[in-house]
């Protein structure tokens, strides 16, 4: 017993890591800023280390204050709302086709969208530009 004890008291102390909490209970689709996020002294496994991991991303979900935040509980800010009016966009080599549609989801940057034409109510699927237009076809433009 006394051996143990003194295993216990010559091991090194572990590293203390730290875990970014939500500072205040924020609602899903809320774009974190500095005030939103706090570090504590504490290793939680697949939660974020650093506060600028969060900052700048929309909450997915829910966010509790005190609570740990993960990567998969934050998205890119959305630019294309459901429903919204949007402009679909095919190039390939110097042809540009261009049409409406009505997303049936919400996306930002890089993420892939269902957008209905609206023209022959077909729904393609496509990638949300930077500029909010959706780039349809085999291959798309860079946003």
């Amino acid at each position: 017993m006394r051996w143990l004890l003194l295993c216990l008291c010559l091991a090194p102390p572990a590293a203390a890591a730290e875990t970014v909490v939500a500072s205040r209970t924020i609602r899903s689709q809320a774009v974190l800023g500095p005030a939103d996020v706090a570090l504590i002294v504490a290793d939680v496994p697949g939660a974020l280390d650093r506060p600028e991991a969060a900052i700048g991303l929309e909450a997915r979900v829910m966010l509790y204050a005190g609570r740990p935040i993960r990567a998969a509980d934050l998205a890119p800010p959305a630019l294309v709302e459901r429903n919204q009016i949007v402009t679909l966009e095919y190039r390939n080599g110097p042809l540009r086709l261009t049409a409406e549609g009505r997303a049936l989801g919400r996306a930002g940057a890089g993420e892939a969208l269902r957008v209905m034409n609206l023209a022959s109510r077909g729904t393609v699927r496509g990638v949300v530009a930077r500029n909010g237009r959706v780039l349809v076809g085999t291959a798309p433009a860079s946003p």
